[in-house]
C-alpha cells in the first residue's frame, strides 16, 4: 500500500485531507515548517507523523499530495520528481476524490468554513457523510454516500472539482493579490457554476449571485421576498437565533441557531435549503442546528475573570464587520476591544480603508504588525499606515500585552488569519502569571 506524503501538512485543507485517508485505513504522513499551528493537534491525535521539511523525507513509492503553497522547486517536490513518484497538487487530488460521493461543495468570499461546519453536522444525522472543513477538520467514513468539502477560490483552485452540489454563500473582492477586481472573481465563480451537476443554492440577496448562470436548477435563499428560501421574524436571545423559514412563501418550520448575527443565519439557511432539495427530515435539520457550536477559530469563545476573549478567523472587512456584529448581539452591555492583524500586504493596501471604516464598530482598537504569507513576505506599507485611519487605534506587540487586561467586563477579539492567536496566548499567559481575574 502506497504512503501518502502531505508536502505542507499543516495548510488547512491538507490536514483535513490527511484525516479523511487515514480515517480510511490509509497509511499518512507529512511535513512542514517546525512552528506550531492549531491545525496539527488533530494530526497529532491521530498519531500522523509530521516531519521539519527535508528531501530524505521522500522514499521510493509514496503518492504526493503537494500543498498549493509549495512551488514544484520545493526540495521535496524536486525529489519526488526525481523518483518518479507521483505528485498531485491538492486540489486536483480533491477533485478527483469527491466523484466517488454525492458531492456538496461550499464556496463563497465570506462563511465558506462555518457553513461547511455546520452542514457537515447536520449531514452526518442523516447518511454516511464524510467531510473536509476549511478549518483543519477531516472525517472520513468508510461507507460514506455523501462528502461535504469546502471549495475556496482562491487561484480558482475550485475549478478543479465537479460537484453535485454548491452552496454559493456570497460574492466578493478578496484575494488582490491574485483577482483584478470584483468581475474577475465572478467570473470564476461563472464558470464552476457551469461545472455543477445537479443543483445549486446560492445567497439570492448577494447582486453578482443573482447573475450566475447555470445548466442545473439555481435555489436562492435569503431575506428578500423574491427568494425561494426565505428567513423571517429573526429574534435574537442570549441563547441564540431564532427564525422562520418560508418556501416559496409557504411556512416550512422554526429553526434555533445557538449563533448570532445575519451571517449565520443565512449560513443556517443554506444548510436547510440542500438538506430540503436533498429530503432530509426537518426534525433531524433541527436538531442539527440547534447542536451545532461552531468551528475553529470562528467567534471561538474562552472565558478569563471578568472579560470574554473570543479567537475569530475575520481578515476581511466584511467579516470584520460581522464578528463585531455577533459580539455586540450577544454581549450588549459590554465593552468591545478589538485586536486584529492583518493578513498580506497586498489584501491591507487595497483595503486599508475598509479596514479602518469596519473596525469602527469597536469601543477599542489595538493592531497587530502585518502577517505576511508563504506567498508575500513584504510589501510597501506598515501597519502605521492603518493606524493613522482608525482613531484612538493602538500597535500591539506580543511582548506587551498588558494594556489589555485594564478593559474590565470587556469582550476582547483577537481576529485574523495569520497568527493572530500568539497575541492571545501571550496575554493567557499574562494573566495567569499576574493571577489576574481581570
Amino acid at each position: 500500500m502506497t504512503i501518502y506524503h502531505f508536502v505542507g501538512i499543516k495548510g488547512s485543507g491538507m490536514s483535513a485531507l490527511a484525516q479523511i485517508l487515514h480515517n480510511m485505513g490509509f497509511k499518512v504522513q507529512g511535513s512542514d515548517v517546525e512552528k506550531h499551528y492549531f491545525t496539527q493537534d488533530s494530526l497529532e491525535k491521530l498519531g500522523i507523523p509530521i516531519y521539519p521539511f527535508k528531501e530524505d523525507n521522500i522514499k521510493p513509492g509514496m503518492t504526493i499530495i503537494a500543498g498549493n503553497a509549495f512551488p514544484d522547486s520545493h526540495e521535496e517536490i524536486q525529489k519526488a520528481l526525481a523518483l518518479g513518484l507521483p505528485v498531485i497538487r491538492y486540489h486536483r487530488f480533491l477533485g478527483d476524490f469527491i466523484q466517488n460521493y454525492t458531492s456538496i461543495a461550499v464556496t463563497g468570499a465570506h462563511g465558506k468554513t462555518s457553513t461547511t461546519g455546520l452542514l457537515s453536522h447536520v449531514m452526518e444525522l442523516a447518511k454516511p457523510t464524510s467531510y473536509l472543513i476549511g478549518d483543519g477538520t477531516g472525517k472520513g467514513v468508510k461507507d460514506a454516500t455523501c462528502f461535504v468539502f469546502e471549495a475556496c477560490e482562491y487561484r480558482r483552485h475550485f475549478l478543479s472539482y465537479f460537484p453535485d452540489y454548491c452552496i454559493m454563500t456570497n460574492i466578493d473582492f478578496d484575494h488582490p493579490d491574485y483577482y483584478a477586481n470584483v468581475e474577475d472573481v465572478f467570473s470564476a465563480f461563472q464558470e464552476i457554476a457551469l461545472q455543477v451537476k445537479k443543483g445549486i443554492i446560492a445567497y439570492g440577496d448577494d447582486e453578482h449571485l443573482q447573475k450566475i448562470q447555470a445548466k442545473v436548477p439555481v435555489l436562492f435563499y435569503g431575506f428578500g421576498d423574491e427568494n425561494d428560501f426565505q428567513a423571517r421574524n429573526i429574534e435574537t436571545t442570549q441563547e441564540g437565533t431564532t427564525f422562520d423559514v418560508f418556501v416559496r412563501n409557504n411556512f416550512y418550520s422554526s429553526f434555533f441557531i445557538p449563533l448570532f448575527g445575519d451571517h449565520n443565519v443565512l449560513n443556517a439557511l443554506s444548510v436547510i435549503t440542500i438538506c430540503h432539495y436533498e429530503d432530509i427530515d426537518v426534525s433531524i435539520i433541527r436538531e442539527g442546528l440547534k447542536t451545532f457550536h461552531g468551528v475553529k477559530r470562528r467567534f471561538t469563545e474562552k472565558r478569563i475573570g471578568s472579560q470574554i476573549l473570543i479567537d475569530d478567523y475575520a481578515h476581511h472587512p466584511t467579516e470584520i464587520r460581522a464578528t463585531l456584529n455577533s459580539a455586540r448581539q450577544k454581549y450588549p452591555d459590554r465593552k468591545l476591544v478589538a485586536v486584529f492583524q492583518p493578513h498580506t500586504f497586498t489584501r491591507t493596501q487595497t483595503f486599508l480603508n475598509d479596514f479602518a471604516n469596519s473596525l469602527s464598530a469597536a469601543d477599542e482598537v489595538f493592531l497587530c504588525e502585518i502577517f505576511g504569507s508563504a506567498r508575500e513576505n513584504h510589501g510597501n506599507l506598515s501597519i502605521q499606515d492603518l493606524q493613522a485611519k482608525v482613531d484612538g487605534a493602538q500597535i500591539l506587540a506580543e511582548e506587551d500585552v498588558a494594556e489589555l487586561a485594564d478593559f474590565e467586563n470587556s469582550v476582547v477579539l483577537f481576529m485574523g488569519a495569520g497568527d493572530v492567536h500568539k497575541y492571545q496566548e501571550a496575554y493567557e499567559r499574562y494573566l495567569e502569571k499576574e493571577h489576574k481575574t481581570v
